[in-house]
């Protein structure tokens, strides 16, 4: 690694003109389009049967989601978006305006570790942030603006870089509305939304916006009192040769957490089951964004680029451990995030020979800075600051060009080549000099994939690839523990990921389509969570292997069904005593849905969700319980501009957790040492939502 200085000087501008240079071009990258479940990356029709969008897939792991499957899903919180995912898990540890837990391919990804997720074009992973690496909260997502998701998972892909080696997921939003909305909603335990979007014509374009407006209290003795304001306003203008969109976000949130609390409290009456230990316990947040999209098509090249501008603060409230550190005053901690980020992407694709054989290129580039004002820790009481742990300003620059090109061998062969470098440039200033310092890192990382067929409506696929994922930048600089200043070791910036999949894909079923893949996955750094910490930390090297299949059925027009099953199997590599599980990895999961989606009428969805036991602890004794929950959302069109629709979530009223660690806490009067324990936090009760809606 090299030790180079300056270059940040210049990032700000920098994303400017990586943009200009690369919009001199001309042309567009298809829009993905549906395949209920299953990827298709040429432009079809979304009504297209199963059997059409065999031949245009990469892996038999990428799929897309059209809104119409959407608009039928019981989502209780935002990032539930999530699952649409086959095999992703999404729950809560806290309050609901702190980022969910997401679940994937063995991994516990915490929120949103190796889970990489963008919307309209700018990233959410946020690094060496306050709480978490890859830190991601989609509760400025608004569902109803969602026109498509597009998920890929492996790391297979030379587009998808940090953060992406389970998968990545793309969130589109509307240019235009199918129609405006008018809706408000009310429901248990406080609950109160209200939405308007509308999209009119504006001269040569069209204008998108919508509002909205959130109220919840959820079941807890500690009201949550989540207040959160979402606004979107975008233009866009243009045609199929050059389009040009200009979108501007607002989000604002404000809430009181109980986070997950010692069963024993529980068992011992101390509290109920949706009681805390800590009532102070909370937080407020803001994301601001501004970005530019532009695709344009000239002749046989296409083309796509785009800027952002983000504006993030976090303040967070938490306390995991109650009374072990600090017995007179708890152990409540801060967690500060604040600052701005910048970055630009471009790719462009067109169409050549080798030879006789066809041959389609795509290059591209990636710019993101995150100016990091500061990123603390601190002791707290009631949200009153006592001391600092430590107080950071962090520079993070990231640079990745990449190339791919897929190669038509014959009618029933084709590869998909690609190289990903990516270029990591660290820039501390610690409240603790010692751990103040700066480093750079780089990672090539090669990709390739083999696609056979079809024959009969299947095809085969052979995936392999390189990806990583990034270190906190403090960690990789870090000499001394701020708490204790004893010398503490560094860890690698970018931490290495190498994965292969095999898998098929067929619609051999008029309107079922269906994909089975075997896949592994090596890590030569695990990312843990930390309870007394709440963050994560890096840890021992691991190996994954699972099987998924996922199921998508459209017997009719208006009705679908899905089907989901995944299995993992998570080791550590390495030979500890302490054992070779790694705790919170997911092993098993399943779901199942139907959807009925009338213009007129009855319409709605339900779906089942398993969520599997898990390892809490290195050599496997201790393990977090199953849960199954089912949700339903039914709705009535009385005309073209009129529908109510009633949503009801754990409609069997199950008592299970949403999440389960196991770590050492200490409750008031328990002994110094304090007590290891499985922590929870449940799953909200059987809880009922009644909206109405007027499009227009």
């Amino acid at each position: 690694m090299s030790k180079k200085t300056g270059g940040a000087g210049i990032v700000q501008p920098l994303w400017f003109v990586t943009a200009a240079l690369i919009l001199a071009g001309g042309g567009t990258h298809p829009r993905p389009a549906s395949a209920g479940g299953v990827q298709t990356l040429d432009e079809i029709e979304v009504v297209a049967a199963p059997d059409q969008l065999i031949g245009s897939a990469d892996a038999a792991t990428e799929g897309t989601v059209d809104h119409a499957q959407l608009e039928t899903r019981p989502l209780l919180r935002p990032g539930e978006l999530l699952e649409t995912v086959p095999g992703v898990i999404v729950t809560q540890h806290s309050g609901d305006g702190k980022a969910n837990q997401f679940f994937l391919r063995g991994f516990n990804l915490d929120h949103g570790t190796d889970l990489a997720t963008w919307v309209d074009g700018v990233p959410v992973n946020l690094p060496s942030h306050g709480h978490g690496q890859g830190y991601t909260d989609l509760n400025f997502v608004i569902p109803e603006l969602v026109s498509d998701l597009r998920y890929r998972k492996g790391p297979y892909y030379a587009e998808e870089g940090d953060f992406s080696a389970a998968g990545s997921v793309r969130m589109h939003y509307f240019e235009a509305l199918p129609d405006n909305i008018a809706e408000a909603s009310a429901g248990e335990d406080g609950y109160r939304r209200g939405l308007l979007a509308v999209s009119p014509a504006l001269g040569d374009g069209r204008l998108l916006f919508g509002i909205e407006a959130y109220h919840y209290d959820g079941p807890w003795e500690q009201p949550e009192d989540y207040r959160k304001f979402n606004g979107v306003l975008r233009y866009s203008r243009g045609g199929e040769a050059s389009r040009l969109s200009l979108s501007a976000m607002v989000y604002r949130g404000e809430w009181d957490a109980t986070d997950q609390v010692a069963e024993r409290a529980v068992d011992s009456g101390l509290i109920s089951r949706y009681g805390t230990l800590d009532p102070t316990s909370g937080g407020e947040t803001h994301r601001y964004s501004l970005s530019a999209n532009w695709r344009g098509r000239d002749g046989a090249v296409t083309s796509e680029a785009a800027a952002y501008l983000v504006d993030y603060r976090l303040n967070l409230f938490s306390n995991f451990t109650y009374f072990l550190d600090d017995p007179v005053n708890g152990d409540q901690f801060e967690q500060a995030d604040d600052r701005m980020v910048s970055g630009a992407w471009a790719r462009r694709s067109w169409l050549g020979e080798w030879g006789s054989r066809a041959v389609e290129h795509t290059v591209g580039v990636q710019v993101r800075y995150d100016n990091i004002d500061n990123v603390g820790l601190y002791h707290t009481a009631s949200r009153q600051r006592l001391s600092t742990v430590r107080a950071d300003a962090v520079k993070q620059l990231s640079m990745a060009p990449y190339y791919q090109a897929a190669v038509q061998w014959s009618e029933k062969v084709r590869t998909v080549l690609g190289l990903r470098a990516d270029y990591y440039r660290f820039d501390i200033d610690s409240s603790l000099p010692q751990n103040s310092g700066k480093r750079d890192d780089f990672i090539a990382s090669p990709k390739l994939s083999l696609i056979f067929g079809p024959w009969q409506k299947t095809e085969y696929f052979l995936n392999a690839g390189y990806g990583f994922h990034s270190n906190d930048a403090r960690g990789s600089v870090i000499s001394v523990d701020p708490q204790t200043l004893a010398p503490v070791s560094r860890v690698d910036p970018l931490v290495r990921a190498t994965g292969a999949e095999l898998g098929v894909r067929t619609a051999y079923f008029r309107g079922l389509q269906s994909s089975l893949a075997l896949w592994w996955l090596d890590l030569d750094s695990e990312l843990l969570f930390v309870g007394d910490a709440g963050t994560t930390e890096a840890s021992r090297p691991s190996r994954r292997i699972g099987v998924e299949w996922a199921n998508y059925y459209r017997p009719l027009s208006w009705l679908t069904v899905d089907a989901d099953l995944a299995f993992s199997h998570a080791r550590f590599t390495d030979n500890d005593p302490a054992g070779d599980h790694i705790p919170g990895a997911i092993e098993t999961t399943a779901s199942v849905g139907v959807g009925i989606n009338r213009p007129l009428g009855w319409f709605g969805g339900a779906r089942l969700r398993y969520f599997g036991p898990r390892p809490l602890v290195e050599d496997d004794s201790v393990r977090s319980s199953s849960s199954t929950l089912v949700n339903l959302t039914a709705g009535y069109r009385f005309s073209r501009h009129w529908q109510a629709m009633l949503a009801v979530y754990n409609i069997f009223d199950r008592e299970v957790s949403d999440i389960d660690y196991y770590y050492t806490s200490r409750l008031a009067g328990e002994l110094a040492t304090g007590v290891d324990d499985i922590h929870t936090h449940p799953a909200e009760p059987r809880t009922a939502r009644l909206s109405l809606r007027y499009n227009f």
